[in-house]
C-alpha cells in the first residue's frame, strides 16, 4: 500500500482523522504525516520533509503556492475557525465574555495553557491579547506553552491542582478529551482563522491527495467540519 504524507495545522486533526479510515480503505493508501503549529509546519516543508497533502492557514498556503511550492490549483478552504478558551472537564467555567473578566479569570488561574508563542497562530494571538490587558509580564510565570494547541490541551487535561485554564482555536479544544470548551475570546480580541488544504508542487501523490482535498472541502464532510469547530 503506498504511502500519502501529510502536514497539517493542529486544528484540522480532528477531521483528518475521522476521514482518514475510509479515505485509506476507497484509495489504497496509507496516510502518514504529522500534525503542528502552522509555522513548524512551514519550516517542515521548506526543510524537504516528504509531504503530498499540506494544510494551513489560508494565507500561508497562498503564499506558499505563490512560491511554487504547493499547486494552487488545487487550493480549497475548509472553512473558519475561532479562538476560545478552555478548562479541564468537570471544573468550574469562568467568564470570559469581556475584556475585564478575561482579565480577572487569568489572573485567578494558576496555570495558562497555550501553544507557541512564536510559531502557532492561537498561542502569537493569545500573547497580543495578554499584552493588550496589561497582564502579560504579571502572569508569564504560570504559562504552560506546548509546541501546539493539541498538545496544549491534552497537557491541560492531564495536569493536576485547582484553577487551570487553557486558550487555542476551538477545533483543538473539542476533539481533546477531559477538556471543556468555556467561550469564544471576547468579541475585541476574536480571532478567526480560515484554514485551507493544497496539494504540495510535484507531489508523487497527487491524484489521491487532490481527492483527499475534495473530500474534506466537500459537502459530504460538513457536519464533520462543523462538529470539529469549523464554521
Amino acid at each position: 500500500m503506498s504511502v500519502l504524507h501529510f502536514l497539517s495545522a493542529g486544528a484540522a486533526q480532528g477531521l483528518l482523522k475521522a476521514l482518514q479510515p475510509a479515505f485509506e480503505a476507497a484509495h489504497g493508501v496509507t496516510l502518514q504525516g504529522r500534525f503542528g503549529a502552522v509555522g513548524a509546519m512551514k519550516e517542515a516543508l521548506l526543510a524537504g520533509e516528504p509531504c503530498d497533502l499540506f494544510v494551513s492557514t489560508d494565507a500561508m498556503v497562498t503564499e506558499l503556492s505563490s512560491q511554487g511550492r504547493l499547486d494552487g490549483g488545487t487550493r480549497a478552504a475548509l472553512g473558519r475557525v475561532r479562538t476560545g478558551v478552555a478548562v479541564r472537564a468537570g471544573d468550574s467555567r469562568p467568564d470570559v465574555s469581556t475584556p475585564e473578566s478575561l482579565r480577572a479569570a487569568l489572573r485567578a488561574a494558576s496555570g495558562i495553557y497555550f501553544p507557541d508563542p512564536l510559531r502557532a497562530t492561537a498561542g502569537i494571538h493569545f500573547v497580543q491579547v495578554l499584552r493588550e490587558l496589561g497582564i502579560h509580564d504579571e502572569l508569564l510565570p504560570r504559562f504552560r506553552t506546548f509546541p501546539n494547541g493539541a498538545t496544549a490541551m491534552r497537557e491541560l487535561a492531564a495536569a493536576g491542582g485547582p484553577g487551570l485554564i487553557g486558550c487555542t482555536q476551538v477545533t483543538e479544544i473539542l476533539y481533546t478529551a477531559g477538556v471543556e470548551w468555556v467561550a469564544m475570546l471576547p468579541p475585541r480580541f476574536e480571532l478567526a482563522t480560515v484554514y485551507a488544504a493544497a496539494v504540495a508542487a510535484g507531489s508523487p501523490q497527487a491524484a489521491p491527495a487532490l481527492r483527499l482535498v475534495q473530500l474534506m472541502t466537500s459537502d459530504e464532510a460538513a457536519s464533520l467540519r462543523q462538529q470539529g469547530g469549523f464554521e
